[in-house]
């Protein structure tokens, strides 16, 4: 069975895109798309899956493939999946907070101010995403 990843936005313009997809062994695999259609599966850990549901609300990458975009949806259960794995009691309480802000359609900005919290106040959600996508893609 494959699953369809759930594309978060692009790195640049015209180029690659990040997502996620869920995994048979209930865990998540970040997802790196290129443009012909292929895409690069490697596992997730939850502050790879809480900076891509940060750049979903911040809208910090390029719009991703209409056909692959993530929905609001899709994010709250990737956060969820995130809250309900999470071992350390304060972290799973600042994770339940964000759960709430994303399921309550709260605005943006306060469920921008919740997931930075649970993944950590000065994190900068998008950097992580850009920095563990070039650690992974070997250059052309």
């Amino acid at each position: 069975m494959d699953v369809v990843a759930c594309a978060v936005g692009r790195l640049e313009p015209e180029g690659p895109w990040v997502g996620f997809a869920p995994t048979m062994d209930d865990a998540y695999a970040l997802v790196i798309g290129d443009l012909q259609g292929g895409s690069r599966h490697v596992e997730a850990d939850p502050d790879d899956l809480l900076s891509l549901a940060l750049a979903y609300f911040e809208e910090s990458l390029g719009p991703p493939p209409d056909e692959l975009a993530a929905t609001h949806g899709d994010i709250g259960a990737l956060v969820r999946h995130v809250a309900e794995h999470e071992l350390d009691p304060e972290r799973r309480r600042l994770l339940g907070e964000a759960v709430d802000a994303v399921d309550d359609g709260l605005a943006a900005d306060a469920t921008i101010a919740r997931l930075t919290r649970a993944l950590g106040d000065g994190a900068d959600a998008t950097a992580r995403i850009r920095r563990r996508v070039s650690s992974l893609v070997e250059p052309a």
